[in-house]
């Protein structure tokens, strides 16, 4: 029997954070990611958050569908009115990595992998992903696109025992990894907590106020697909080499075996 959220205790644990008391739950939707957005268009408040225990037409980058189980996964949007420039948005995927890689971490023990951007991996298989959508102000021809407001699309595998045959080589949960079922209400918890932080982080690290490590050497301690990976990678017409780490705005350098620097700048990196 999949678990239920408690929306009340849910919120009694976000106290103090960005989320507090703006929290929807949907037991059915198409995308909370449409709904988060559509809503964000109508003025809807920094902070707020919809998770569904299904989703119909759930979306991962590149127009990807997301497997979704009625009450086996986590799926999540979270609504975001940082101040920051448009050009820096990567950065609000790479904190939500880290915050998710935290959440897990902290309920089940398990250590995931994060594949730059925005994969989150258990035994080199895929137990959850992120997707940012963006929508910007305009500005001057003179001065940065400021970003209107980010949308932050997570879901995870929280306790799926069986996958359809055309993802199950490449797709695991975190019950099918250690055997045990999982509270989707904790990680819930757990996730907009760190998230919370992550964000503070991020936002302290922008204004120049912030004392801890910066993002990127945060990402990069916490992937191992950032320097020394051998990997494929589809754009601009497919190469292969060894990543070199992350450039000022977070996108990943490759050293290609064709001799050039690559800059990845849509994701579709794969081991090789």
């Amino acid at each position: 029997m999949a678990d239920s959220f408690d929306v009340s205790s849910v919120a009694a644990a976000l106290t103090g954070t960005a989320f507090a008391d703006r929290l929807q739950h949907l037991p059915t939707v198409g995308s909370t990611n449409l709904l988060a957005i559509e809503a964000a268009q109508l003025g809807a408040s920094h902070g707020s958050v919809w998770v569904a225990d299904e989703q119909t037409a759930g979306r991962g980058r590149g127009g990807h569908a997301w497997h979704s189980i009625p009450g086996d996964g986590l799926y999540l949007s979270v609504l975001l009115r940082p101040q920051m420039a448009l050009v820096d948005a990567l950065w609000l995927s790479l904190a939500t990595g880290l915050a998710a890689q935290a959440a897990i971490a902290a309920v089940t023990g398990l250590q995931p992998d994060i594949r730059w951007p925005n994969d989150l991996l258990l035994a080199e298989k895929k137990c959850g992903g992120i997707l940012v959508e963006t929508s910007a102000i305009a500005s001057h021809s003179d001065t940065p696109t400021l970003l209107r407001f980010a949308v932050v699309g997570i879901g995870i595998n929280v306790n799926h025992q069986s996958f359809p045959p055309d993802i199950e080589a490449v797709a695991t949960s975190l019950r099918h990894e250690s055997g045990n079922p999982y509270s989707r209400e904790r990680l819930l918890s757990e996730l907009l907590r760190a998230l919370d932080q992550q964000i503070k982080l991020l936002e302290g690290e922008l204004r120049g106020a912030s004392t801890s490590p910066k993002l990127l050497e945060r990402f990069e301690s916490a992937s191992t697909w950032v320097r020394g990976k051998r990997v494929r990678v589809d754009e601009t017409g497919g190469y292969t080499g060894v990543t070199t780490g992350l450039d000022s705005r977070g996108f990943l350098r490759v050293a290609g075996d064709d001799g050039e620097f690559h800059t990845v700048l849509s994701g579709g990196v794969r081991p090789f």
